[in-house]
């Protein structure tokens, strides 16, 4: 059976989400292998192989702390050489693009970016995309070279498949320009608790009807019941109500969880493009000519600020 390379996203040895995912989906077009780079990659063996993964490539270099994404492409290259995959995936980040596309300019391949479905056919891997802020679902495949294809958080379920996940050094060689650029500082972003936002199975977001920062709290209370991530519309964002990294929609990111929930949000298509491929789509807004009921699959017609309350405390009855 053909071997399908996946690029491990992982800090220190914690394997993220999305690459599991990943595995899940390789498993559909062959024997997983996959390659883990820097500090902690040999830990994440263990996870990689309870999901289906029969081989870790591993290389520990202090380049991959210390400079940009070439020495990762680096790597992901000479395994590529290693290995000869039927197919190259990568988690589909802005770093994750970033790779996958000086690798497939530099073997000569075609690529697909933010895939959301992956499927074995006869001429290839065939990827499914939602194009034009989502307004169509498109099928398509690499008809030059391997295919490389980055597939976007929470496509596909997290399967376990044990496997033997046996652990190999990866051999590399770094490039003039792997150096180029340089990491002079780092900022540990600050922990809120909440999952990652373009990672998260349930999304709660706030837009323009919050009316000010101090409102968020209504929009957190209820995300932190349901263990979700928050989310803001542009308008939102740009008021300086919540910070621009949890801005979701066309300039911000793109999410897809099981369950977005979208709060005084009227439904610009710079947001939709955001979160149209979300599988659940609730919606609360007094305005009932809102756009965003257009796509919705259960809508409340009323004021966020008595909903999303009650909401809350219905969810935390429950609970308790």
């Amino acid at each position: 059976m053909a071997e399908v390379l996946v690029y491990v996203d992982h800090v220190d040895g914690a394997v993220r989400k999305p690459t599991l995912e990943l595995l899940t989906l390789a498993r559909r077009l062959g024997e997983p292998v996959a390659v883990a780079l820097g500090n902690g990659a040999a830990d994440t063996a263990a996870t990689l192989a309870e999901h289906g993964a029969v081989k870790v490539l591993t290389n520990d270099a202090s380049e991959y702390a210390e400079y940009l994404v070439v020495p990762k492409v680096d790597a992901l290259q000479a395994a590529y050489e290693a290995v000869s995959p039927a197919a190259v995936l990568v988690p589909s980040s802005a770093e994750g693009k970033e790779i996958a596309a000086r690798l497939a300019l530099r073997i000569g391949s075609g690529i697909i970016t933010d895939a959301v479905d992956l499927e074995a056919g006869d001429e290839g891997p065939v990827a499914t995309q939602s194009v034009f802020a989502a307004s169509f679902t498109t099928k398509s495949r690499v008809i030059k070279g391997t295919p490389v294809i980055t597939v976007k958080p929470n496509s596909a379920a997290v399967e376990a498949a044990p496997a033997a996940g046996s652990v190999e050094a990866l051999s590399v060689t770094f490039s003039d320009k792997a150096t180029g650029t340089k990491i002079t500082g780092r900022t540990p972003r600050e922990s809120t608790g909440r999952p990652e936002l373009t990672e998260a199975a349930i999304v709660v977001s706030g837009g323009r009807g919050v009316n000010g920062a101090e409102n968020f709290s209504i929009i957190e209370a209820l995300a932190d019941q349901l263990g979700a991530a928050v989310g803001a519309s542009r308008a939102a964002v740009d008021a300086g109500w919540y910070p621009h990294t949890n801005q979701v929609g066309q300039t911000g990111k793109s999410v897809s969880p099981q369950l977005y929930i979208a709060n005084g949000i009227s439904g610009a298509i710079q947001h939709r493009a955001g979160m149209q491929t979300s599988k659940t789509i609730v919606a609360v807004n007094k305005d009932a000519e809102a756009p965003i009921f257009e796509l919705v699959d259960f809508g409340v017609v009323g004021d966020l600020f008595d909903v999303v309350p009650q909401l809350t405390e219905e969810i935390k009855t429950r609970k308790g």
